[in-house]
C-alpha cells in the first residue's frame, strides 16, 4: 500500500504522459521515440541550469584545458554512475529514491540519513537558486530595492512554484524551462563574443585578458572550481522519480546517456568560448560579463528558467517530506487539513531555509561547490559505485577482468570521499577567505549582487 500511494503521490507521471510531440512527422515521432524526449527533457533540465553561470569562472581558475578535462572528465564519470542508479532501480524496483537504495546497503538508519542529506543539497540547491534570482532581479531593476527584499522574493516565486501540489503542466513548463534558459545562454555567449573588452576589465587603457590553457591555483580556489564543474552533471538522484513513472523504465538508459551527451557538450562549448573572450574577467553569476544591456535581456529570458528549474528540485524535496511524515496514513491521499498543512508546511520550511542560506552566503559558486562536494559527491560517486558493488559483489572473487572492474569502482568510491572531504574543506577555506578579503561583505547585506551600480 505504501508503495502504492507513493507511486501516486510523484505527480512526474503527468509529466511522462503529455502528448508534447503529437504531430510530428512519422520520421520525428520515431526518433523522438528513440531518444525519449520526455524524460530526456528533465534530465537535461535538471543538469543544464545555473551551474552553467559558474562553470565559465572555473576555467578561469583551472586554464582552458585544464577546465575543458575537468567537464569532460567529470562529465563521463557522472553518466556512468547515473546509469548504474538507474540500472539498480530496474533490477530493485521496490526503490524509488536514492535512499531508498541506500536503505539496502545501511539499513533503515542509512535510508534515513541519506534522506536527510537529500534535504541538505536541496537546500542548498535552492539558496543558489535565490542567489542567482535575486541576482537577475537587481540586474533588471538597477538595484532597484535592498538585496535582501529581491532573495525574499525569489523565495516567494521558488517556493510558490513548488507549493503546486499536481504539477499538471509540469511537462511543458519544463521544456519553457530548458529552452528559455538555453536561449538566455545562447544569447549571453554571442553577446561576449561581440565585445571590445569584457565588461567587467578596466574600461580603459591596457589590459590582460588572463587567458592561459593550465592554470596553477592554490588547493582551496582550485578545489572549488572543480566542485563547480563537477555539480554541473551530478544531478543524477534526481532521475529516479522519473524512472518510476517512465512506460518503460529500460529504456532509461537512451534518456540518461543522451542527456549527459548534451549537457557534456552544453557546457564545454559554451564554457570554452566565455572564457576565450572573457579571460579571468568572469562574473559570478556569468552573465554579468555580457554588459548592462545583454546581461538584463539574458537574465530577463533566464528568469522563468532559474525559478523552474529550482522549483523542480524544491518541489521533489518537499515531496519527500511530505510522504515520510503522512506514509500509511489517510492524509496522505486525501485533501484533508493535515495533507495541506503538511504539504504546504513543507515547501515553506525549505523555502525560509534557503532563504537564509543565500543571504548568509551570497555568491552563487560558493553554494554549488559547497552542494558539491557535500551532498553531490557521495549522491554521484560513492553511494552509485558501492550501489554496483552490492549487486556485483561476486566480480570481488572472479576473474582477472571481474577484479579489475570491481576495483575501479572503488576507486570511484575513493574519489568521492576525496571531493567530501577536500571539498568540503576547500570550499569552507574559499568562503572563509571571501568574507575576509570583503567578496563577501556581511550576512543580510543590501548591497547589490549584479555588478549594476558601483
Amino acid at each position: 500500500m505504501a508503495d502504492k500511494q507513493y507511486r501516486c503521490q510523484a505527480n512526474l507521471c503527468l509529466v511522462l504522459r503529455c502528448n508534447i510531440v503529437s504531430g510530428l512527422p512519422q520520421p520525428l515521432l520515431t526518433l523522438f521515440s528513440i531518444f525519449r524526449p520526455r524524460a530526456t527533457i528533465i534530465f537535461l533540465k535538471i543538469q543544464f541550469a545555473m551551474s552553467i553561470l559558474a562553470v565559465p569562472g572555473a576555467l578561469a581558475t583551472l586554464g582552458a584545458v585544464g577546465g575543458a578535462l575537468s567537464i569532460v572528465g567529470w562529465q563521463i564519470l557522472n553518466t556512468y554512475t547515473a546509469v548504474i542508479l538507474g540500472d539498480f532501480r530496474n533490477r530493485h524496483p521496490e526503490c524509488h529514491t536514492l535512499a531508498d537504495m541506500c536503505g539496502l546497503l545501511f539499513g533503515w538508519i542509512g535510508r534515513e540519513l541519506v534522506g536527510l542529506q537529500i534535504m541538505i543539497a536541496q537546500v542548498l540547491i535552492t539558496a543558489a537558486g535565490i542567489v542567482s534570482c535575486s541576482t537577475a532581479l537587481n540586474a533588471l531593476s538597477n538595484h532597484g530595492a535592498c538585496t535582501v527584499w529581491f532573495s525574499f522574493v525569489s523565495a516567494v516565486l521558488i517556493t510558490g512554484f513548488s507549493s503546486v501540489r499536481t504539477f499538471s503542466r509540469l511537462g511543458w513548463l519544463t521544456w519553457v524551462g530548458f529552452f528559455t534558459f538555453f536561449i538566455a545562454v545562447f544569447i549571453f555567449v554571442v553577446a561576449v563574443t561581440q565585445q571590445g573588452r569584457p565588461a567587467i576589465a578596466p574600461k580603459t587603457g591596457h589590459f590582460e585578458l588572463g587567458w592561459t590553457a593550465i592554470a596553477y591555483p592554490s588547493f582551496a580556489a582550485g578545489i572549488t572550481a572543480s566542485a563547480n564543474i563537477f555539480i554541473s552533471g551530478s544531478g543524477s538522484m534526481m532521475y529516479m522519480p522519473v524512472v518510476s513513472e517512465m512506460k518503460k523504465p529500460t529504456d532509461y538508459r537512451k534518456a540518461c546517456l543522451v542527456a549527459g551527451f548534451f549537457v557534456g557538450v552544453l557546457y564545454l562549448t559554451f564554457s570554452l568560448v566565455i572564457y576565450r573572450w572573457c579571460g579571468v574577467w568572469i562574473a559570478t553569476p556569468a552573465f554579468g560579463s555580457a554588459g548592462t544591456l545583454f546581461k538584463k535581456i539574458s537574465y530577463g529570458i533566464a528568469l522563468p528558467g532559474l525559478v523552474i528549474g529550482v522549483g523542480i528540485y524544491q518541489h521533489v524535496a518537499a515531496k519527500l517530506i511530505f510522504v515520510r511524515i503522512l506514509r500509511n496514513t489517510h492524509h496522505l491521499q486525501e485533501n484533508t487539513m493535515v495533507h495541506w498543512t503538511t504539504w504546504l508546511g513543507s515547501n515553506l520550511i525549505l523555502g525560509i531555509l534557503g532563504f537564509i542560506i543565500a543571504s548568509a552566503v551570497p555568491i552563487l559558486n560558493y553554494l554549488l561547490g559547497l552542494a558539491g562536494s557535500l551532498c553531490f559527491a557521495p549522491f554521484s560517486l560513492v553511494f552509485p559505485a558501492l550501489l554496483w558493488m552490492y549487486d556485483f559483489k561476486g566480480y570481488r572473487s572472479g576473474g582477472i577482468s571481474q577484479k579489475l572492474i570491481y576495483g575501479l569502482h572503488i576507486i570511484i568510491v575513493l574519489i568521492g570521499l576525496f571531493m567530501v572531504v577536500g571539498g568540503t574543506y576547500g570550499v569552507a577555506l574559499s568562503i572563509k577567505e571571501a568574507y575576509a578579503t570583503g567578496i563577501i561583505g556581511k550576512a543580510f547585506d543590501c548591497a547589490d549582487n549584479s555588478g549594476s551600480v558601483s
